[in-house]
C-alpha cells in the first residue's frame, strides 16, 4: 500500500520549478537551432575592399588605409587585396594578405608608397582568396 501512495504523490514547487526551467532552455535551444537553420546564409564569400580616411604622410613614405569586408556566408582563406598606383609613366604596386575573414568579419590595413597617390591613379582590389 505504502508503494501505491508514493506513486500517486504531487510534484512538490521544486520539480515544477526545475521541470519549467529545464523545458524553457529546451524551447530556447530548438527555437535558436531552428532560427540558425532558417536564416543560414549558404552563400560564397562576397569579398570587397574601400579606401578609408585621408592619406598619411610620415617621413616620405604614403600611407593609404583600406578596409576589407566579407559580406557573404562562407568564410573567406588568403585573402589577397592588391594596390595599383599609376603616376604618369611610373607604377607602383602593393599587396597584402589576409589570412582569415569570415562572414561579416572586417580587417583594416595600409598600403605604403613612396610616391603621392594622390598625384596619380589609385586602385584597389580584392585580387582572389580560398574557400577553408
Amino acid at each position: 500500500m505504502n508503494n501505491t501512495e508514493n506513486q500517486h504523490q504531487e510534484r512538490s514547487l521544486a520539480e515544477w520549478v526545475t521541470f519549467t526551467a529545464a523545458s524553457f532552455i529546451l524551447v530556447v535551444i530548438v527555437g535558436l537551432v531552428g532560427y540558425t537553420w532558417l536564416n543560414d546564409k549558404n552563400q560564397p564569400p562576397i569579398v570587397s575592399v574601400t579606401k578609408k580616411q585621408t592619406i598619411r604622410e610620415i617621413d616620405g613614405q604614403f600611407y593609404v588605409p583600406f578596409e576589407v569586408v566579407n559580406t557573404g556566408g562562407d568564410t573567406a582563406e588568403s585573402v589577397q587585396i592588391m594596390a595599383e598606383l599609376q603616376i604618369d609613366d611610373m607604377t607602383e604596386t602593393g599587396e597584402q594578405q589576409i589570412d582569415f575573414l569570415s562572414g561579416g568579419e572586417k580587417e583594416e590595413g595600409a598600403f605604403v608608397f613612396s610616391h603621392n597617390p594622390n598625384q596619380g591613379q589609385l586602385t584597389i582590389r580584392v585580387a582572389s582568396y580560398k574557400l577553408p
